[in-house]
């Protein structure tokens, strides 16, 4: 005999692992620090990659014109501000990722709790549904032995 309410409850989690399995359950192997600190080296990586091309393309698009001005005092002062704009540019980005991936976890584990919460659910009504059967066994034999 099927029952309604442990099939809702397995369809609900199944669902539930459909639409948010991907973004929970990777989550779920780190620590909030460990997660957070993984995103944060992958970021630093990317944008540092990201703003080198980036000066390659500059330099090489006025090209021409630092070599007509090639001053040293002009090509240091412009060296400083570029690391400057790099340092900058690296401490907001860094600062934006760490915020992302924390909501990122908070958001997965709150998830995860709901999970863990719907399969305990489900635990439960197996259990009921198990106790009954072998309180409705027991029941019937010792009506079994009554009768004799």
């Amino acid at each position: 005999m099927l029952n309604e309410d442990k099939i809702k409850l397995m369809t609900g989690i199944a669902m539930f692992e459909k639409r948010e399995g991907k973004r929970i359950f990777p989550v779920n192997r780190y620590f909030r620090s460990d997660y957070i600190s993984r995103y944060m080296f992958r970021s630093f990586f990317s944008y540092t990659i990201c703003y080198l091309l980036c000066a390659m393309i500059w330099v090489l698009y006025h090209m021409e014109q630092l070599l007509n001005t090639l001053d040293i005092g002009e090509l240091i002062g412009a060296g400083k501000h570029a690391f400057f704009l790099y340092g900058a540019g690296l401490f907001l980005y860094l600062i934006i990722t760490w915020l992302v991936y924390r909501k990122r976890y908070e958001y997965s584990k709150r998830g995860m709790k709901v999970y863990v919460a719907k399969l305990k659910r489900l635990e439960k009504r197996y259990e009921f549904q198990n106790r009954a059967r072998e309180l409705s066994k027991e029941g019937g034999r010792h009506d079994r032995t009554s009768r004799n």
